[in-house]
């Protein structure tokens, strides 16, 4: 028997994913670029709203190598005490160059889950 709860948040999260690539316009990824840290726009807000309430395994976090000086994005294994996974991405000289590799390796992953 299927948790018809599961169903209608699939249902949900669907039609949000869609709205939210809609969203997704080239002035809204440049507006993230400019100032990763807000304030930001209505439609980049509802991104960043989208963005962060995805699942913690797998989530895309910033890990600061050298503080001030060199951050890499590693991946959420979800499992607790278990290290984050460094990927090769980077290495990014600030902390807000980081913030924008992390949100476009999301939107990546949004456009490709979409399709």
């Amino acid at each position: 028997m299927r948790d018809r709860q599961l169903e209608v948040y699939e249902l949900f999260d669907r039609g949000s994913r869609e709205r939210t690539v809609a969203l997704l316009t080239d002035e809204v990824i440049a507006e993230h670029a400019a100032n990763p840290a807000g304030p930001h726009g209505d439609a980049l807000q509802r991104v960043l709203r989208y963005l962060r309430r995805a699942p913690v395994t797998g989530k895309y976090v910033i890990v600061a190598v050298r503080p001030w000086a060199e951050y890499r994005i590693a991946a959420l294994t979800g499992v607790r005490g278990e290290a984050p996974t460094v990927l090769g991405d980077g290495p990014y000289a600030t902390e807000a160059a980081a913030m924008h590799g992390v949100f476009l390796k999301r939107v990546q992953d949004l456009r490709a889950g979409a399709a």
